[in-house]
């Protein structure tokens, strides 16, 4: 029972963040291990109101620690970072077709008398043939983020490594707030590591 609940909960957690998809691109000349502060140039001007200044502070958080993972350090805006980090978002309204279809088994039982090929004394019962399926098709509404995080040398003002992911937005502040860690790791994983 125990393991049973265990797989549950996995199953839970991994379907709460599941449909990441992430892109990402950088400049292979450049030497990333050289960078040891950033600094958050803040949000682009088009983020998207959408986005409240719980969840803004949520992905900060999130970015400030997968920084901290790679050794470098989150400094004041304006202090003279070795990087400058840019936050966007874009929230787009998209249509998703869904189909469920349901199968109902015949559960009928049939009782009967006369055996085999009506020889016999034969009584009997069984399942009977055959059943229905039905297919419920509908489309909802959905909105799709995209977060996009672009990190630019301060020194050259130059951009060399940008990365986005895009997921369906989760209606519930709760859900939000477990998958934003989620989100930006998968950003993450694709910084460069030399």
């Amino acid at each position: 029972m125990k393991n049973v609940l265990t797989l549950t909960i996995v199953a839970i957690l991994l379907g709460a963040c599941a449909g990441v998809k992430t892109t990402s691109d950088h400049d292979p000349t450049v030497d990333f291990t050289q960078f040891k502060t950033a600094e958050f140039y803040g949000w682009d001007k088009n983020t998207t109101e959408d986005l409240n200044s719980f969840d803004r502070k949520r992905i900060e958080q999130a970015f400030t620690e997968e920084f901290k993972k790679r050794n470098i350090e989150i400094v004041e805006k304006g202090s003279g970072g070795d990087l400058i980090v840019s936050l966007y978002l874009i929230n787009e309204e998209r249509t998703q077709t869904r189909a469920t279809t349901t199968h109902s088994p015949n559960v009928h039982v049939y009782v009967g008398f006369g055996g085999y090929y009506g020889y016999g004394p034969g009584w009997g019962y069984g399942p009977g043939w055959g059943g229905y399926s039905t297919t419920y098709i509908e489309d909802v509404d959905i909105n799709v983020g995209t977060l996009v995080c672009s990190v630019f040398d301060a020194g050259k003002k130059q951009l060399i490594w940008e990365s986005a992911a895009s997921k369906t937005i989760d209606e519930n502040p709760e859900l939000r707030r477990k998958s934003i860690p989620y989100v930006v790791r998968s950003i993450m994983r694709k910084y460069p590591k030399k």
